[in-house]
């Protein structure tokens, strides 16, 4: 029977990556984010009361929508113009997420599969609810004896977000127009030095996605998730300088580290995801197992 005050721990983590869909949540005050009639993403009342400023790009709220106006027609009109807005905001004290000004894009569409109808900075996204995909990479190998060990990565100090907290062995954001196996390739060089013939090996293996809230908007987020097998005498090694260490840790031990309040919490559900589709957790043994399984995998 696993731990209850560990289960107890890890469901907490679940729900409050869930958060935007709890009873009480913000999502009742918020303004869906509509282009051309499909919804995109959420709007805070907060942002939504700068919007009104700018009446050449967003339409005022209407049946609980922002939009934007109809002149903007097209991926690059809609773009600029949102973007032009978003330069103003950086002026805004109250808008902390534009302080981390990442000159990044990320599309902006209705699911993964549709045609991108604009790009967006990506420090932004979350003012409007915007869905952000990334790629995750579980490093791990197997003895000779058959135990599993798991690389983990110890962010950088420096990082804008979650500076110094444990982390998959390699991770990033989907950029606009990037491809996922392009991303996975060169985040595990640029983040752990791996070779690309050694990354491509890499296998698709599961999706983990959540939406929460907090004081900087609404995080609609999806990682595609990805297992590689290392060889035993391979070591990740610090490259762009994002990661300040590598560990290479028992099952049992990454297992006990996520409920330390250690791990950047995505990171942590990507785990999470690990040990549930390698059989570590089993439903006869731990009483959450269902719950774990629902919060990895939420709808947006």
């Amino acid at each position: 029977m696993a731990s209850s005050s560990w289960s107890e721990k890890i469901l907490q983590l679940l729900r409050r990556m869930n958060n935007f869909y709890s009873a009480g949540s913000g999502r009742s005050s918020c303004f869906r984010f509509e282009i051309d009639g499909a919804q995109v993403g959420w709007i805070p009342p907060n942002v939504a009361a700068l919007l009104t400023r700018h009446t050449d790009v967003f339409l005022p709220p209407q049946e609980g929508a922002v939009s934007l106006c109809p002149s903007l027609d097209c991926y690059e009109r809609r773009s600029e113009a949102v973007n032009e807005v978003l330069e103003t905001l950086r002026q805004e004290s109250s808008l902390t997420c534009l302080r981390g000004w990442r000159d990044e894009r990320y599309s902006v569409k209705p699911s993964f599969s549709d045609v991108p109808l604009m790009w967006m900075e990506r420090a932004a996204t979350s003012l409007f609810g915007v869905k952000r995909y990334g790629v995750h990479i579980n490093g791990y190998t197997v003895s000779d004896s058959g135990e599993m060990s798991m690389w983990l990565a110890r962010r950088s100090i420096a990082k804008q977000t979650y500076p110094g907290l444990l982390d998959n062995m390699a991770a990033g954001g989907l950029a606009a127009g990037v491809g996922i196996k392009y991303t996975l390739i060169k985040e595990c060089e640029e983040e752990a030095c791996i070779p690309a013939d050694i990354a491509v090996k890499a296998r698709p293996v599961s999706t983990v996605s959540y939406t929460y809230e907090d004081e900087e908007g609404v995080f609609p987020e999806s990682q595609f998730v990805f297992d590689l097998k290392l060889p035993l005498d391979f070591k990740p090694c610090i490259g762009d300088g994002e990661v300040q260490e590598f560990y290479l840790l028992p099952i049992e031990t990454v297992k006990e580290l996520l409920a330390a309040d250690d791990f950047k919490p995505n990171s942590a559900m990507v785990v999470l995801d690990f040990l549930i589709r390698h059989s570590f957790l089993e439903p006869d043994a731990e009483p959450y197992y269902q719950e774990f399984v629902t919060g990895l995998h939420q709808t947006f």
